[in-house]
């Protein structure tokens, strides 16, 4: 059979660096931006040099940018790639940087890449017509391992389980010693194993106390060893440490304009701050949409005052958002102004702004009756009306539910803890134990709902709550010993009420719009993970995935002619 000729290796020939690069290749995009760049207008520092001259730090971010846009993130593989890969021997000119000079540049400059994610976006800004913008976020795998992350609940857990294993090898221990000749116990477990195996698990007892005492004392969820900034969050497949950046996206280019790197575990009250570059330097008012993970009525008025409108999805059966604001009487309101200080005086005023006239109906300011405390605002109690833990906790078996200020947890009837879930808009927290419920032995003396576990909310002010059902099994009556009651009245303000209907035509657009650089991203790029630790350091990270893309984007978009002429304004 015959098959389509090699050449011949031996074979001399006479060529250039040039023409093996393919005429539209993007790495020639790259190299023509980076070349046109004064980095130190964007903070990039030089290599140091000791005994040569240092590399030139054009090169060193052609490589990083390069990397990016086709998948590679390591500075190994970028390091190979100098050697191997033609397009960026081309781009650097045949030098041959060390995996520790790649990284290097990266850290020291971490700070720089956003910047140079922004004049991108500048030059793309000229050439194209952008259109309303999608806010959606996305799990980012951090570099941390959930084994190396911990939650209060997580630790209550194991120290649980680590009481219990060090008590079983002290009574093995004790029998021991009773015994003139020591037996040795089922698995082999000698005299000497059993020490060993107590000492390791009150080195690890003490270890997560302390992670324990640390998390009570900052006031902190999470703690992650080995990145700090990084979060226990849950996606599609179960849960990760992770971050969840969050993207501004154009609905007619689907370029990405900006982003904010958050490790909230949650989108709620994400859109104001999200888009706050992107307000300071457009003109007018500007739209976005956002899904459902996005409703905060807080944050939808924030938008509103600041010259957003919030197309946020809505559940079925409903068509908007009943908002309310405080009144502020104003003499002057200039309701065609789509200055962000116009738009929340008319707003507060009770006058719909003409931008908004689309979105915003039914507004009237109304006289509404609230409850108020006739008591001074007091910091929270510190201290619980029982003295020790121990009597917390009998307290509690008695049939309810005993708050331990100091600790920031809650006792229930069986003895175990729940720890804060939330904290609701009315100002209560939220305790809950999700394991401890499941496995409760007396959870029908407790809880009856449909979920699979209790939960119980406490005001800053008040210490214990009976568990009524339980104290109904024992045939007791509930007291009020922990339950403060403070004195309110009513009072009648003045407040603006009005209706925010979002458009239904935008909102049904927005998966195709946000759901498209995500998908290129971790798919076709592979960039589903972070390689470097902390906020700071993973946001120009992800500077570089989101340029990476934006540069592929952009091409497909304009074409190749189009983004060299883009790509080499003002060129130096």
């Amino acid at each position: 059979m015959h098959y389509v000729k090699s050449f011949d290796r031996d074979q001399v020939m006479m060529t250039t660096w040039d023409s093996m690069v393919e005429p539209n290749s993007t790495a020639r995009l790259i190299d023509a931006f980076i070349d046109s760049l004064n980095l130190s207008e964007f903070g990039i520092k030089e290599m140091a040099s000791v005994g040569r001259p240092p590399y030139d730090p054009k090169a060193l971010l052609k490589i990083h940018i390069y990397g990016n846009d086709k998948g590679i993130k390591s500075s190994r593989k970028l390091a190979e790639s100098c050697c191997t890969n033609v397009e960026v021997i081309w781009m650097i000119g045949g030098v041959k940087p060390d995996h520790r000079t790649i990284s290097d540049f990266r850290k020291n400059n971490i700070s720089s890449l956003k910047k140079i994610f922004y004049e991108f976006n500048r030059r793309l800004s000229g050439a194209v017509e952008w259109g309303f913008t999608s806010i959606d976020g996305s799990k980012f795998t951090a570099c941390n391992s959930k084994d190396n992350n911990f939650t209060k609940n997580k630790l209550d857990d194991r120290i649980k389980w680590l009481n219990g294993h060090i008590d079983e090898y002290l009574r093995i221990l004790d029998d021991a010693d009773k015994q003139d000749d020591y037996e040795e116990e089922p698995d082999n477990l000698t005299k000497e194993l059993v020490e060993e195996k107590l000492k390791e698990a009150k080195e690890r007892l003490a270890r997560y106390e302390g992670y324990q005492k640390v998390m009570e004392e900052s006031g902190q969820s999470q703690m992650s060893l080995i990145d700090a900034d990084a979060r226990l969050m849950k996606n599609k497949n179960g849960f990760t440490v992770a971050y969840n950046p969050q993207t501004v996206v154009d609905s007619e280019t689907h370029i990405i304009r900006d982003f904010q790197m958050t490790n909230q575990v949650t989108d709620h009250g994400l859109l104001d701050s999200t888009l706050e570059t992107i307000r300071e330097e457009s003109e007018g008012v500007i739209e976005t949409v956002a899904d459902r993970g996005y409703e905060s009525g807080e944050d939808m008025i924030k938008c509103l005052e600041d010259g957003i409108i919030p197309h946020v999805i809505t559940d079925d059966g409903k068509d908007g958002y009943e908002l309310e604001i405080p009144y502020e009487e104003s003499d002057e309101v200039d309701v065609d102004s789509t200055n962000p200080e116009d738009l929340k005086a008319a707003l507060h005023a009770g006058e719909t702004p003409l931008a908004y006239k689309d979105v915003i109906s039914d507004i009237q300011v109304k006289e509404v009756r609230r409850k108020v405390s006739d008591e001074p605002e007091v910091e929270e109690s510190t201290k619980s009306i029982y003295g020790t833990q121990e009597e917390m906790i009998n307290r509690a078996k008695e049939g309810y539910f005993v708050r331990d200020p100091e600790r920031n947890l809650v006792y229930c009837p069986n003895g175990e803890m729940l720890r804060q879930k939330s904290i609701k808009k009315n100002g209560y927290t939220r305790y809950a134990n999700k394991n401890a419920c499941r496995h409760c032995p007396n959870r029908n003396k407790c809880y009856r709902g449909k979920n699979e576990w209790k939960e119980i909310d406490f005001t800053k002010d008040c210490l214990e709550k009976p568990c009524r059902d339980w104290l109904k099994a024992e045939g007791k009556k509930p007291d009020t010993l922990g339950v403060t009651k403070g004195k309110w009245r009513w009072e009648k303000k003045k407040v603006v009420q009005f209706f925010l209907k979002p458009d239904m035509k935008k909102t049904a657009e927005r998966m195709c719009i946000s759901e498209h650089p995500f998908g290129t991203i971790k798919r076709s790029m592979g960039l589903s993970y972070f390689l470097l630790r902390g906020m700071e350091k993973v946001t120009g990270e992800f500077a570089l995935m989101c340029l990476g893309y934006n540069i592929k984007r952009a091409k497909n978009l304009l074409g190749f002619d189009k983004m060299m002429e883009i790509m080499t304004e003002g060129s130096c």
